[in-house]
């Protein structure tokens, strides 16, 4: 049962035009739909950029993190050589991994100033 059928048994509050979905033909409200109704404006909103930097430490960040965990992955799917050599691919795997992770944290951190300047320079701007 939906709830625009009558419920045995009691009169139905729904007036057959607003059950059927139809609109009505007169001038009045009376059996308009909530969807009709158009919508009040609201307050603006005003989209800003995202400021510089943000994106070199959101992605310096993540590189950072995942860098060394895709270079034990890596060296692990590589395997050991037979010889049994001093350097196996995993530490190999690990080393270039900490060194893309070390990029991805001087990315970070240059992203990180360049967010600190433009909010110095942002509030000194802005009126009080």
């Amino acid at each position: 049962m939906n709830d625009t059928s009558p419920v045995p048994g009691q009169a139905s509050a729904v007036g057959p035009t607003q059950a059927s979905g139809a609109r009505p033909t007169g001038g009045d409200r009376v059996g308009i739909l909530d969807g009709d109704i158009p919508v009040p404006p609201g307050r603006p909103v005003r989209l800003e950029p995202t400021p510089p930097g943000f994106w070199r430490v959101l992605l310096g960040a993540i590189v950072t993190v995942l860098a060394p965990l895709f270079g034990i992955l890596v060296g692990t799917s590589v395997g050991a050589p037979a010889s049994g050599g001093a350097m196996d691919p995993l530490y190999w795997g690990f080393f270039l991994g900490g060194l893309l992770g070390l990029l991805g944290l001087v990315s970070a951190v240059f992203g990180a100033a360049s967010l600190i300047r433009h909010s110095r320079t942002t509030t000194a701007e802005e009126p009080s």
